[in-house]
């Protein structure tokens, strides 16, 4: 969150390490791999995404993890207009839609 005491940061460059941070399971929420990839697609530009998804698979999680309605992640990406480059990232690594 940006405001007057944090000024908005664009273009930062992420480590290899703060990428990996996102593989922890939240401690709020149902620590599904849903919920991981949620909040790694909403924290991350799409270049550090599509590098937080080989980490994921490397790790072994579920690409294919449902939330409480019954979609995965590219369900609710493919919702978004501008998110071509994380779907592609998502389905380059074997995500798949449920409908």
């Amino acid at each position: 969150m940006s405001g007057p005491d944090k000024p908005k940061v664009i273009g930062e460059e992420w480590s290899d390490e703060r990428v990996k941070s996102f593989l922890v399971s939240p401690s709020k929420g149902d620590g599904s791999d849903y919920t991981t990839l949620l909040k790694a697609y909403q924290a991350m530009v799409a270049g550090d995404f599509e590098r937080f998804v080989g980490f994921f698979v490397d790790a072994g999680r579920d690409l294919n993890a449902v939330n409480a309605s019954g979609e995965t992640i590219l369900d609710r990406v493919g919702e978004h207009r501008k998110s071509l480059e994380y779907a592609r990232a998502l389905k380059n690594a074997g995500a798949r839609k449920t409908a």
